[in-house]
């Protein structure tokens, strides 16, 4: 995925509309390298269009208005929000990252519990279908 494609999921997972983004990002006043500039309302929508490449001296900025760290904005994965369970992706992300800490005979039962629930999720897709 691509980091406009990841920053506009995390809008949708925090609900906040893209001008309250561009608001957000703004008044943080970001200098672009090139100019010494705050970028300008056009050109932060077009960064979260894909219409423009996004200047990396903003990767810090945007990291704080969505609340997550700026390695999430490149290795968000597009799984986590789907729309079953967008509104949780948050929670599985940091469960994801938490299970570095667990021992591994926690993790097998996590495992065992999850196919668990998977065969009685097909079970059920099979007799509703």
């Amino acid at each position: 995925m691509k980091v406009y494609e990841i920053i506009a999921l995390l809008l949708q997972e925090k609900k906040m509309a893209k001008k309250d983004f561009v608001q957000k990002l703004i008044k943080l006043a970001p200098r672009l390298h090139n100019t010494g500039e705050v970028p300008t309302e056009q050109t932060i929508y077009r960064y979260l269009n894909g219409t423009r490449e996004l200047k990396v001296e903003l990767i810090p900025y945007i990291a704080t208005i969505l609340e997550v760290s700026e390695n999430e904005l490149f290795t968000y994965d597009m799984i986590y929000s789907s729309s079953y369970n967008l509104n949780s992706s948050r929670e599985i992300r940091e469960i994801y990252q938490m299970l570095s800490f667990a021992p591994l005979s926690v993790i097998s039962k996590i495992h065992l519990l999850l196919e668990k629930y998977k065969k009685l999720n097909e079970e059920a897709n099979k007799i509703l279908n």
